[in-house]
């Protein structure tokens, strides 16, 4: 996953559950956005098949955005072995994809309506992200991306272990909110 990316809606924990569990190949998402110039846009079939990848195509094939999550089977340590650097200097993430694609191992999985992704890239976008979450941790008293509660949720840390984690915030919000979740 890309650092300035931030993910919401019901389901998605099911939804990369069931992804990585079935993994062939790589999977990515789309994210349906009204300006696909601005960002790597994904073109598929019906069956979520990928058949092209831009990075911030002046003609878009499609108005879905590649938003930063992907999926990879344990062929992408040799495929990245492979990769050179881009003219930035750097591995591309969608020349690793391109591997995939070429291969005709590549799928979409499309994030729906009810669904927020928000790409914290710009200042802009980073303001929108902290108003989204406010909104949201506001009007719902439940925090997003609250790390030990998705532990605690998953079975990866009990009760006793969340309340220890709450006692060092214990004159805190975050301390608070942690305590109210362990009930």
């Amino acid at each position: 996953m890309l650092g300035d990316s931030v993910f919401f809606g019901q389901g998605f924990r099911e939804t990369l559950q069931s992804i990585s569990k079935n993994i062939t190949g790589a999977a990515i998402f789309g994210y349906y956005v009204p300006n696909p110039k601005e960002y790597g846009v994904v073109e598929f079939d019906r069956n979520g098949k990928v058949l092209s990848l831009e990075e911030k195509p002046k003609e878009p094939k499609s108005n879905y955005a590649v938003p930063g999550l992907y999926f990879y089977d344990s062929s992408v340590i040799s495929y990245a072995k492979t990769l050179k650097p881009s003219q930035r200097g750097e591995l591309e993430i969608t020349d690793l994809n391109s591997l995939y694609l070429h291969r005709g191992e590549l799928k979409v999985h499309l994030l729906g309506r009810g669904f927020t992704w928000l790409d914290t890239g710009t200042y802009e976008g980073l303001a929108n992200a902290a108003d989204f979450v406010r909104t949201i941790q506001k009007r719902t008293s439940l925090y997003i991306s609250c790390i030990e509660e998705v532990a605690y949720r998953m079975g990866f840390i009990d009760a006793k272990q969340l309340l220890s984690i709450a006692e060092e915030y214990r004159q805190t919000e975050y301390g608070a909110y942690l305590k109210s979740i362990s009930k």
